[in-house]
């Protein structure tokens, strides 16, 4: 019968100083990206500005609003959804040093703003093609998803802003109290 001897590698390296991560590590072990939390912190401030600028425009509905009024706001929330959109692309490109949360965060974003997006050239064809026809169900309705996208986005960002927060809160908390770590 043959004896096989396996040499290692870890063993010098640990001795020699070197971390030694095995093959268990895992993707919760990844640290969070403070630049991608930065990222997300400014996006969700630009989706509250959009969200604001959504509920002004769908209260003029309710008002005698001119259509130079509506314009006016609607080049407002274009500017703040592709505002967001070029902050979708440096997120996306932070992606790959992001922690696993924050990878889901970035992918959420760009549905959201697909909506909305659609929904804003939507209220641009609509002023564009009739612009004193301002008060039809349709219109409304463009401008009541744009409320309900914008409301959506800025709430989810914000939420994930306060998950990263509350993480390197517990972590902290965690290293403090020289506790084991909890998965």
């Amino acid at each position: 019968m043959k004896k096989y001897f396996y040499v290692t590698w870890a063993a010098p390296l640990a001795a020699a100083g070197f971390l030694i991560f095995g093959p268990a590590l895992r993707a919760a072990d990844l640290p969070d990206s403070d630049h991608v939390n930065k990222l997300l912190s400014d996006a969700k401030t630009m989706a509250f500005q959009l969200k604001e600028d959504a509920d002004v425009m769908e209260s003029f509905t309710r008002s005698t609003a001119s259509w130079e009024t509506h314009a006016v706001q609607i080049t407002f929330i274009k500017e703040h959804v592709n505002d967001l959109y070029k902050q979708e692309m440096k997120l996306k490109d932070a992606r790959a040093n992001a922690s696993p949360w924050q990878k889901i965060a970035i992918d959420r974003i760009m549905p959201y703003l697909d909506e909305l997006g659609g929904y804003t050239s939507a209220v641009i064809e609509h002023i564009n093609a009739s612009p004193r026809k301002l008060n039809t169900p349709e219109y409304k309705d463009y401008l009541e998803a744009n409320v309900d996208y914008s409301g959506d986005l800025a709430a989810m960002i914000s939420d994930f802003v306060k998950y990263g927060k509350n993480k390197e809160r517990f972590e902290y908390l965690n290293d403090k109290l020289e506790l084991p770590v909890s998965r």
